[in-house]
């Protein structure tokens, strides 16, 4: 894994994106070249303009497969039919953002004929780039081994997100080594047989242990510490079970979490200039959306009165940056007697209080629409924590560990935990979705920020998510 800004990001999907960008790039001057050599075909008369039309052409076509979820990798699939149903409607998007671009800037556009080229070659590239790091996935060079330092349930766990989640990575595990002080809940064949006199490098080297996940709950007396220490000065690479489930699942997993871990370790960046982009971002792409969306948002206010009256809006008290309450700004999804028994409800999926408009409006994000005024406020951001109502937020802090980290930002109109996990009714799912916000709170950066909205396209396109 690489760590770009604080975000755990796929070798090989870093490696992935940065083949296909090369090849989106050459392909548009291919298309060119070949155009070119036809002596009947038009001179492309903004020839000093083509580096930016290439680029822009890459960019499109990059943005297009990222929201379809095409570096979203699966091994097993291979070049099988989800990689074409995926790939046409990335390009068609590509298309339609190209068109607009060369709207906006005439001066970028290159032509039909020679953007039939270029799409033609770079569909053929993205084909063979693919099947190259498909068929990579079955060398020994993607394989990592590993060892857990632990027998209990940590290292049990730590060890069936290793098996299980390899659609970047292959992880193979060359044994634990047990703590005397927790129970065992590894199979016994995989334990490794520590002698009198053997150190912690000594077995790594034996077995070809490139990591070590130090998967110990309990790490009072008998710790090898300066074993780790060795190991770590030999080249070794020594993780933390923590950090490794962060890794691994792009959370932060709570219910055996040391706060020491959250202290002491990186992250959590609220400095100004951190602030100061995110609102600058915030104010801009809120001014643009409220100018854009302003058709589609009185066509959605007449649909809602003529299907269920008014109030067209729905304003409610949610939870937000540093724990004060604000109104929170919706276009109105359920019945107008939807909580008749006075009593807080947790929203679910297929709720049946959702009106058909509502139903509608839910599913393609447009009920969310009203909180870009709550971003030009300053009392919401595009991107963070989705903000809960008081009465929740009291039962969660009760159940829930460090549920009140998740204030210290700006709540979001579409979060980390929006895209990656689903509807939540209960304080289950709530813990699910504290641990995707943790990991956004932690990390948070205006790199993350662009993953999840690019994210919350694909959501919207596939209807999926929250």
């Amino acid at each position: 894994m690489l760590k770009i800004s604080n975000h755990y990001v796929s070798k090989i999907v870093f490696v992935l994106l940065f083949v296909e960008v090369l090849v989106l790039f050459g392909s548009a001057y291919a298309g060119a070249a070949v155009r070119l050599l036809d002596p009947g075909a038009p001179k492309l008369a903004h020839l000093d303009h083509f580096f930016t039309s290439a680029i822009a052409f890459t960019i499109a076509i990059v943005f297009s497969m990222s929201a379809m979820g095409m570096y979203r990798l699966d091994f097993s699939e291979g070049l099988r039919d989800p990689f074409f149903l995926k790939l046409m409607p990335s390009f068609l998007m590509g298309f339609v953002i190209l068109t607009l671009v060369f709207y906006v800037a005439p001066e970028l556009y290159f032509g039909r004929g020679i953007l039939l080229l270029v799409f033609m070659i770079a569909a053929v590239g993205i084909f063979f780039a693919r099947m190259v790091f498909f068929k990579s996935s079955e060398l020994r060079f993607l394989e990592t081994r590993i060892l857990f330092l632990g027998g209990g349930p940590l290292a049990k766990e730590c060890s069936v997100l290793a098996l299980q989640n390899n659609n970047y990575h292959r992880y193979v595990i060359a044994g634990f080594i047990p703590a005397s002080t927790e129970e065992l809940c590894v199979p016994a064949d995989q334990l490794l047989t520590v002698r009198d006199g053997d150190s912690l490098v000594s077995l790594a080297q034996q077995y070809n242990v490139e990591e070590i996940v130090v998967s110990v709950q309990n790490r009072r007396g008998g710790f090898p510490i300066k074993q780790l220490l060795d190991c770590k000065l030999q080249g070794l690479k020594v993780t933390d079970a923590a950090t490794f489930f962060e890794r691994e699942t792009c959370q932060i997993r709570v219910d055996s979490l040391q706060p020491s871990w959250l202290v002491f370790g990186g992250g959590f960046d609220q400095s100004f200039i951190r602030t100061f982009m995110k609102r600058g971002f915030d104010l801009i792409c809120s001014a643009i959306i409220l100018v854009l969306s302003l058709p589609v948002m009185m066509l959605t206010a007449l649909l809602i009165f003529l299907e269920d009256g008014s109030p067209v809006f729905y304003s409610q008290e949610r939870v937000g940056l540093d724990g004060k309450s604000f109104k929170v700004m919706k276009f109105r999804s359920m019945r107008n007697d939807a909580e008749k028994s006075g009593k807080p409800q947790w929203a679910a999926k297929n709720d049946p209080r959702v009106t058909r408009i509502g139903n509608f409006i839910r599913r393609v994000r447009i009920d969310e629409l009203p909180q870009v005024f709550n971003v030009f406020k300053g009392e919401m951001s595009f991107v963070g924590p989705r903000p809960e109502r008081p009465y929740f937020v009291e039962q969660l802090i009760e159940v829930v560990p460090y549920y009140n980290v998740r204030h210290s930002i700006k709540p979001g109109i579409t979060g980390w935990a929006q895209v990656r996990y689903g509807y939540g009714s209960s304080a289950e799912d709530a813990l699910q979705k504290l641990q995707y916000d943790l990991y956004y709170v932690k990390n948070n950066s205006l790199f993350l920020d662009v993953l999840v909205l690019i994210d919350t396209l694909k959501v919207v396109l596939f209807r999926s998510g929250r």
